[in-house]
Order: structure tokens, then sequence, then C-alpha cells
């Protein structure tokens, strides 16, 4: 028997009993006449004490030869510890060892195995297994596995039914770039990874199943950061004769629910919902962290007019109150413009007016406002002595775009986005398109299936610019956490939006012609929502990154430097394909 309990589960209760231990050397203290070993495995750490002079020589020779993460087998009896620990689960006992055995030697790591480590990601990444025997690592997939399953049970207890989806499927336009798979039995023929199991589950629904959902890898060849993984989890999931308020009232379920029994966090309420426009014009985002205030403020018409060229040629002037910042020096506005000034964030300049006490102002465009004009700046931020306006002109929707970055920068640097506050929105009533100037032509704003809204219908001819979705996403502090519509379930319809997308007949047909034939067949009307599951558990976890969540990660280069993944192939494989490989400029 290599062991008859864990490294987590010994205390008072089990003195006097012998017992047998397997697991990791944390680390070995040796005083002289003491010798002190942590074991650990997954489920915690166990203290053995050797005394020279009482225990067995042998023992004492073997416990020399230990180092760090060598895999031991340790059978002794659980004695009370003399010096406890209360920070340790195990911390009343400790283990007085009969015999020690190295199951297996291990090199010296190249970090410390410890929750503070001293060694960089790119290290940690590429001896990925060893960073996984960490605590931080262990609780982070701890959370994600109990997340996963608080999940099933709760679709489980509504009556949807959990149903796998093909991995090797048919490339589709739109969204991002598809990973591609070369077919060996159909030469020069090709599958994709999917981006997601949109038509699958759509045509779930025409066979009927009415509650689907699934917690699914999908996979999009697209440029990589914090929140973003070449493959990442979703839960998927698709409903059948429902409405958009049926849908957000069952997801909003489902997340109140992992909230209650993971973050003892209740909402009592319902989630706020706010439209697209709306969110655009307050936030200068369509997914506005909530969690603390400083909206925008439009000011055109207090602002131009004035003689001051950059406000009176700006589409927009609009900005936020920082309060209580009255008192930041011209250092530290400096740095605010040049953070503005970011190409990633594309100000050309930030005008700043500080409300003084005594209730006067000062701004760095005195040259152009008056007082009297400035005060009523003021009156429109609803600003008060002490306080400190940050305003940006030019274009509208770079401008909303750029204050929104400054609105953040500002959160984090008052402190008010406090991690463990969390505040849940919908955010409603989207574009159903949107126009792209270079190729002259629309794009769907979420994907080709999404219904428009039943009162926009006319305007799919006229305006289509102005058609809105029934789409829908939900945002918490700022985190798209995930997003979904109602479908197309009519042919006729769906046609017309393929047309609006600048599909021929032949591309459409070429392309969704088996989505198309299944709605001859009875399709009843659909919607559904995919959660970003890696998003949602980093959320729950604290963390900005997703790769802290995940087991087995790539870097921002979309490699993972452990196995030296994606390789080059062999010419045997290559020729099996079909295939030969373009040199590139650098070769």
């Amino acid at each position: 028997m290599l062991r008859t309990h864990n490294c987590g589960e010994l205390n008072l209760k089990n003195t006097g009993t012998k017992v047998v231990l397997s697991g990791w050397v944390q680390r070995v203290r040796d005083t002289g006449g003491l010798i002190w070993i942590d074991l650990r495995d997954r489920y915690g750490i166990t203290q053995l004490v050797l005394e020279d002079g009482v225990t067995n020589p042998e023992i004492i020779a073997t416990a020399k030869e230990l180092g760090r993460e060598y895999v031991i087998k340790a059978t002794g009896e659980v004695i009370e510890r003399i010096a406890r620990n209360p920070n340790m689960p195990t911390g009343d006992i400790e283990i007085k060892p009969e015999s020690l055995e190295i199951l297996n030697k291990s090199k010296l790591p190249p970090f410390t195995i410890e929750d503070k480590t001293d060694g960089g990601e790119e290290l940690r990444m590429k001896y990925r297994y060893l960073d996984l025997r960490r605590n931080p690592v262990r609780k982070n997939l701890e959370l994600r596995h109990r997340m996963a399953t608080e999940t099933r049970k709760y679709l489980d207890s509504v009556g949807f039914m959990e149903i796998e989806t093909p991995v090797l499927i048919k490339s589709t336009p739109e969204g991002a770039r598809d990973f591609v798979v070369p077919s060996r039995m159909n030469p020069g023929q090709f599958y994709a990874l999917p981006q997601s199991p949109q038509t699958f589950k759509q045509l779930l629904m025409v066979a009927g199943y009415d509650r689907y959902f699934q917690i699914v890898k999908c996979f999009r060849d697209e440029d990589l950061r914090a929140d973003r993984q070449p493959e990442f989890t979703q839960i998927d999931c698709e409903m059948a004769f429902v409405e958009q308020e049926d849908i957000l009232n069952t997801f909003e379920g489902v997340i109140k629910h992992l909230f209650k029994l993971v973050k003892n966090v209740d909402f009592d309420y319902d989630f706020p919902r706010m439209s697209f426009a709306d969110a655009m014009r307050t936030y200068g985002s369509d997914k506005p962290d909530i969690s603390f205030g400083m909206t925008f403020v439009e000011l055109n018409d207090v602002a131009q007019n004035k003689g001051f060229k950059v406000f009176d040629d700006a589409e927009l002037v609009v900005g936020i109150n920082a309060s209580g910042c009255a008192g930041y020096s011209r250092k530290q506005l400096d740095k605010l413009t040049s953070f503005v000034r970011k190409p990633q964030i594309g100000a050309t300049g930030l005008v700043y007016v500080k409300h003084n006490e005594d209730g006067t102002f000062k701004s760095s465009v005195d040259k152009f406002f008056a007082q009297d004009d400035l005060k009523s700046w003021a009156a429109k931020f609803e600003s008060k002595p002490g306080d400190l306006m940050l305003v940006l002109a030019g274009n509208k929707n770079k401008t909303r775009k750029a204050l929104n970055e400054l609105r953040l920068e500002m959160g984090n640097r008052l402190e008010l986005r406090n991690p463990e506050t969390f505040a849940p929105m919908w955010v409603v009533d989207f574009p159903l398109l949107e126009w792209d100037d270079e190729t002259r032509r629309f794009y769907a704003m979420h994907h080709p299936f999404t219904s428009p809204k039943a009162e926009d219908f006319d305007l799919l001819k006229s305006d289509p610019g102005n058609v809105r979705a029934n789409a829908y996403d939900l945002v918490i502090n700022g985190v798209e956490i995930g997003g979904g519509s109602i479908r197309i379930h009519d042919k006729e319809l769906q046609g017309k939006m393929f047309e609006l997308l600048g599909f021929s007949d032949e591309e459409a047909e070429a392309q969704f012609g088996f989505l198309m034939n299944a709605f001859e067949y009875g399709a009843p009307p659909h919607g559904g929502i995919a959660l970003g599951f890696d998003r949602l558990v980093s959320l729950f976890g604290g963390s900005d990154s997703i790769r802290d969540f995940i087991a087995f990660p790539k870097n921002n280069s979309g490699r993972d430097v452990m196995i030296d993944s994606p390789s080059q192939v062999s010419s045997e494989q290559l020729d099996e394909l079909g295939l030969e490989l373009k040199k590139t400029k650098t070769e």
C-alpha cells in the first residue's frame, strides 16, 4: 500500500494511528539533532520528524539524501506536535517515521515550488507540470472544476441536455480566422476547428432537443491578449420556443447560482439592462464597468463656438469628472495626457479643468474660456470644489473609445475598481450590422444567424445600418462574459441576411446550405447564448489573465513552450496530405 491517507487530512483524532503517506518533499530542515521533512501532495502538507538517537539510523541516512521534489513513502505513527502551526490544517500533528523509502529522485527544480515562486512566467510555462504543483495554480484549477460542476448541475436541473458536437467541421466565413486541418482521405480538402458550435446547436433545435448545453472547446486564430487563447472554453447553450426575455432570465439564474455557491455572493435583484446606444453614449464601451461612476458628460452645447479650434472642429466634446482630484500636479496631468496619446488609445490631447476649493476654476484652456464658461461646464458635470474634469474631443467613436480607456485608468488609480465588488448587467439592442469603409460592405456584428428585431424588419432594405439585433451580452465589471441572440429560423429571412452580407445565392448555398435546408423541415423559434468559461472563472478568481486558470495554456505568441508546439511536420506527412510549403521571406 503506497498510502493510507493523504497529506492534508490527518489531525489530533488520528493520534497514535499508524499511517502510510506518499508525496513530494517540499523542504528538509536539518538542525543536526532533528530533521523535519515537509511532505506534500495535492491535498496539503504533513510534517515528518526524525530525531538522532531515537529514529532508526537507516531512516536518518535516507532522510539526509533527500532533495526538493523527491517522491517518497513514509510509514509511521501520528503524534501530537509540540510546536503547533495554526496556519496548517495538519499543524497539530506530525509523523514519527518507522520507515522511509525513496520512490523517485528529482533534479533540482528550475524554480521554487512554493506559493511565492522565483520563476518568471515563461520559465513556469516551460515547466508547467512543475508550476501545476504550486498551491495558487492548484486552487485556480479547483475553482474551475467546481464552477464546471455547478454549471452542469444547474443546467441539468432546468431541463438542459449536454450534447457533444463535432470538432472537425467545415470552414465558414465571418468571425475570426479558422484553424484548418488537412484531410488525408480527401486530398486538397480541409476541415476547420469550430469557432463555436453555432450551426450544430441550431440544428439540435430543429431536431427537437429543446434545451442543449455543452462545456466545449472552441478555436480562433486571432491575436492574443490576457483574456484570449487560441483554444478556449465556452458554456454553450441553445433553447427552443423562447424569446429574449426567457434566455436572459435563465442565464441570469446560472450566474446567480454560481455566485451564491462559489463566492457566497447573493444577487437579490434583477441585473440592470442597458441598450448598446446608451452604453456607448454613457461609457464609450459595449462592455461598460458599472461598478463605479464617472459616466460621460457631453459638452458640445457649452464648449463649442468659443474660438477653440480643437473643440469647434470636433464631432464630439465629452468628458468625465474625477471626484477629489483637483490636487493633481502638473506631472500627474502630463502622465494622463501621455496615456491618452498612446497609439492604441488614439486621442490627440487632453483638456483639464480643476474645480478649486474657493469655487474658481483653473484649466488648460483658460485662454479660450472664461470663468463663467467653465462654470457652465461644472454644472453639466455636477462638479463640486475639489473635483477634476477631464475632457477629450474629436471623432465621435474614437473619442468615446479613448475616454473609456481614460475612465478605466482613473478608476484603477483611484482604487474604485474593487475585484471583490461585482456589478453584472445586460447590454441589449445591438446593431445587427456594422459597415466597413475599407471593403465597402456590411458585416454581421454578432454572426449571420442573428435575428433582427421584428419592429426593424422594414429597415432591412431602406436603412440596414440602423436595424437593431435581437442580441444581448452579459457584462460583469467591464468584462464581456458572454453573448447570444435570438436566431433567424425562417429560410426567407435568412436569405435576406446573407444578401445584406454580400453572399451570392451560390455562396450561401455552398457555405450554409445544410442549415437553410434544415429550416424547411419545421424549425422552431430558438435562441441561445455562449458564456466564456475561462473569463468567468478568472473573474471569480480575481485575475485579469485566463492563462492562470487553464492547465496547459499558450503564451502570447500562441505557442506551448512546454511541448514546443506548433512545430514542423515531416516531409512524409506533407506528401501524404498532398501539401507543399511555400518558402517565407525570411528563409
